[in-house]
């Protein structure tokens, strides 16, 4: 009987301890899901031309996804899982009317939803943690920004005040619960004075930490792989060919790395998890070639992959604010 108790034991802990690895890489899984399109586990290439309107997706595994979807210069890509199949859905928000157009992967139909008005910014993810990218926006008002999230799990929509109108949005799953938290980063008084992050974690409470300078982009992501968003951003360089710096802070250890990666005049940043080892990888646009550079986290190789043209848009550049 004692053995028997054992045995139970070990199958109970390791059972617990599946449970929350799983529950500690949902952060990072969602936000490769939302560019996943053939659902192998690996980021996509999604690119969308403007010329034409349309989503050109070259996937990891080899093939091709053409898609007309959205208006060049009156809609956002925002790219997500909204239907919750673990595959990306190819969807837009127009500003003009704060409608929402997703392509559902699931069963091929098209959701249109009401969500934001003209002036709004969409921060579309996954805020009440049921794996469905749910729809929000943020509204720069009264000096405030408002933060307005209708979730998919029962359509009951909230507004949380959280930062100033002069702050950028910076959501991300901070706390590692498999819930996104808001958060925004607020610049100095000047470009090259500090910046602060400020983050509501849904578990931790409220977090302060002051981390790049005014200037900088952020570029949210779970680069070390423990299941929390770090808190990350890229500087450009004074001159058209400086190098793009980008500057991490590890939440699984506190520390932090500088990586010089893209040129400032010719790159978007592109990052992903795009080898499946569940850490983000560093990567760029290039648009004067069309080409993906991408730093592999799995293997500290370097891919180069040639998919759009001059004058596209990287999808994935969308997690950058």
């Amino acid at each position: 009987m004692k053995s028997i108790i054992v045995a139970s034991r070990h199958y109970l802990v390791a059972f617990l301890l599946i449970l929350l690895t799983c529950a500690s890489v949902m952060g990072q899984v969602k936000l490769r899901e939302a560019v996943d399109y053939d659902s192998d586990g690996k980021a996509d290439y999604p690119i969308f031309r403007p010329s034409d309107n349309f989503w050109y997706i070259y996937t990891s595994g080899g093939n091709f996804i053409y898609q007309p979807w959205g208006l060049a210069n009156e809609d956002h890509m925002t790219p997500g899982d909204f239907d919750g199949d673990h595959k990306g859905d190819i969807a837009i928000w127009r500003e003009a009317t704060g409608l929402w157009f997703i392509i559902n992967s699931a069963t091929s139909t098209v959701s249109i939803i009401q969500w934001g008005a003209d002036g709004d910014v969409p921060v579309g993810r996954d805020y009440d943690g049921d794996g469905k990218t749910d729809y929000a926006i943020v509204r720069r008002t009264g000096g405030q920004m408002i933060w307005y999230i209708l979730p998919s799990s029962n359509f009951i929509g909230t507004s949380s005040p959280f930062g100033l109108a002069t702050d950028y949005t910076a959501p991300g799953d901070y706390d590692g619960d498999g819930k996104f938290d808001i958060a925004i980063q607020r610049p100095g008084e000047t470009p090259t004075t500090p910046a602060l992050f400020y983050i509501q974690r849904s578990t931790e409470g409220l977090a302060v930490v002051q981390w790049g300078i005014g200037k900088d982009l952020v570029v949210p992501g779970d680069y070390d792989g423990d299941g929390k968003t770090d808190i990350a951003v890229v500087r450009e360089g004074d001159t058209p060919d400086a190098s793009l710096v980008w500057y991490v802070i590890k939440s699984s250890n506190g520390t932090s790395l500088s990586v010089p990666f893209g040129i400032t005049l010719t790159d978007l940043t592109a990052q992903g998890d795009y080898d499946g080892d569940g850490k983000t990888d560093i990567a760029i646009w290039r648009e004067t070639t069309g080409d993906f550079y991408i730093a592999n986290s799995l293997n500290s190789s370097l891919s180069v992959l040639h998919w759009g043209a001059p004058n596209d848009v990287p999808v994935l550049g969308y997690d950058t604010h």
